[in-house]
């Protein structure tokens, strides 16, 4: 008995970092998900250190697969600033926009987040926010934009971070609501993707930095190997699925994750 509630133990782990890790690079809301595969199975997750571990994970992923990117505007950053070399001047202003961006979400979060996943903690209001996610992404489905990272604004900057701290709320997709502000704004799909998984890390990194004291808790002593595997999983599912969601914004199929935004708050909704 003991070995079998070990290993369900070791499995419902498991099962909750594949699905945060799944769906937090893809437009269709990683905590609302958790929220209804927590209530669809009978399941529950009370700690916290759990959520910033997976959260973790994923951000490992993201880190892997835009790590040109990151080198890139790094060092030509760093050029611009020492040197004033003018053809580092455009990786710079990116760099001031991600950092302009993170501001709402990162003030917004640090003073309510707590409150807001108390308030909308109920399945019925998941269901009405990812249905609010699927009408942002039908709405923009077949937009082509023109802005690549050169182009990009001030305003642009802005605009974006208040819709990523919009999607504080649980159901709202952060990457829904930043891509689709950013194509709104008349960014190209790929700018759009790159910016909205860029603007992932600063986030990701302050929320894991100012949540350290959750996570080594009494109870990461009995419970390393679940969150070990969680952790895992989360990172190797968010990495599969990110890569996924980079064809399929190539191809321009956004309409598919509307409809499933809409039925899974239609379940949500009826059902729960």
């Amino acid at each position: 008995m003991e070995f079998y509630e070990s290993f369900s133990l070791l499995l419902k782990y498991i099962f909750f970092g594949l699905v945060q890790g799944f769906t937090e690079p893809i437009p269709i809301s990683s905590s609302g998900h958790l929220v209804i595969v927590q209530n669809l199975f009978g399941l529950k997750l009370e700690n916290l250190s759990f959520e910033i571990l997976v959260n973790f994970g994923s951000l490992i992923a993201v880190l892997i697969i835009y790590k040109n990117d990151i080198l890139r505007l790094i060092q030509n950053g760093l050029r611009f600033i020492v040197k004033k070399e003018r053809d580092a001047k455009e990786d710079f202003d990116f760099i001031l926009y991600l950092i302009i961006a993170t501001i709402p979400a990162g003030v917004i979060g640090l003073l309510f987040e707590e409150q807001i996943g108390l308030i909308f903690s109920k399945p019925q209001q998941i269901g009405i926010t990812l249905i609010i996610t699927g009408i942002g992404l039908w709405i923009i489905r077949n937009i082509r934009g023109r802005k690549n990272d050169g182009a990009l604004t001030l305003k642009d900057a802005i605009i974006i971070g208040l819709a990523q701290s919009v999607a504080l709320i649980p159901g709202i997709s952060r990457s829904g609501a930043t891509i689709v502000a950013a194509m709104l704004l008349g960014m190209k799909q790929e700018t759009a993707l790159r910016f909205s998984f860029l603007l992932f890390i600063p986030i990701s990194f302050g929320t894991l930095l100012l949540s350290i004291d959750d996570l080594f808790t009494p109870e990461l002593k009995t419970m390393w190997l679940p969150y070990l595997l969680a952790f895992i999983a989360a990172a190797v599912a968010t990495y599969f699925s990110l890569k996924w969601f980079m064809n399929i914004m190539a191809r321009g199929n956004l309409k598919y994750f509307a409809f499933y935004c809409f039925i899974a708050g239609f379940i949500a909704f009826i059902l729960l």
